[in-house]
């Protein structure tokens, strides 16, 4: 679950401009009419109309039941690039949270989703909003052909 209201409002602009859903599973760091949240979203945040979900088994009962569409796991400790990852209409792409990532268990539970942003050798991650656009643009630009 996010922890950072700006980071959210620069995801949740990034949705909106791609056209993307934002699922937000809980618990939240912050209210969803945080000051920092809208000022980050900017005007965008109206037309976003972001699903909430109380936890990670509500997001599954909901969220992945009944859908078509894959889980691709970002963590800084994966073995495979999202260069090497093949996108669908209906994919999820799952961040975790800021300072923690995904739990352990979630990414154990499915090692063959997990996906890498490449960086430098000895460089920890990169910010969550920069990633999320990171991934976002190029799930779409292979969704484009």
């Amino acid at each position: 679950p996010p922890q950072i209201p700006p980071n959210t409002g620069n995801v949740a602009r990034t949705c909106v401009v791609t056209g993307s859903r934002l699922h937000l599973v809980g618990p939240l760091g912050f209210s969803l009419e945080s000051k920092e949240l809208r000022r980050a979203g900017l005007d965008y945040w109206e037309d976003l109309r972001p699903e909430v979900y109380a936890d990670w088994p509500d997001f599954e009962a909901r969220a992945l039941r009944g859908q078509s569409g894959r889980m691709h796991l970002f963590t800084a400790r994966a073995g495979r690039s999202l260069f090497q990852a093949d996108f669908a209409p209906g994919d999820f792409l799952v961040f975790g949270q800021e300072q923690l990532g995904l739990p352990p268990a979630l990414l154990g539970a499915f090692p063959d989703r997990c996906l890498g942003i490449p960086m430098l050798e000895g460089r920890r991650s990169l910010n969550l909003a920069v990633a999320v656009g990171v991934a976002a643009y190029h799930a779409l630009r292979h969704l484009s052909g």
